[in-house]
């Protein structure tokens, strides 16, 4: 593959995203949203959350040591952390070195 296709694949990828995210501004700039869209951005965040949460989860095995303890104290701890300081990434980055403490010594 050459450096220009490699380029210009990225650029359409860009251009095709900020115009993906910049779509409904324009579609909605003088309408009222609409109700459904208003209901879906609403309930499409957390079932996102518990939909990737449950996907991360779902090898984790425990009836063999360690018995998913680095993945529920990793996930308890993200949780917590979410709640008390409402920032997202204090929460992933602390989460995720947790996770990997514990896997390298349990």
């Amino acid at each position: 593959m050459n450096n220009t296709y490699i380029i210009s694949s990225i650029l359409i990828v860009a251009l095709m995203n900020a115009l993906m995210r910049a779509l409904p501004f324009f579609i909605f700039k003088d309408k009222e949203i609409p109700k459904t869209l208003t209901y879906l951005g609403r309930v499409l965040p957390p079932a996102i959350m518990i939909t990737l949460v449950i996907y991360g989860l779902r090898h984790t095995n425990i009836h063999i040591r360690p018995y998913g303890i680095p993945e529920f104290v990793s996930l308890a701890l993200v949780a917590i952390l979410q709640k008390i300081k409402d920032n997202t990434i204090l929460s992933i980055v602390l989460g995720t070195l947790v996770y990997m403490v514990l896997i390298r010594f349990l």
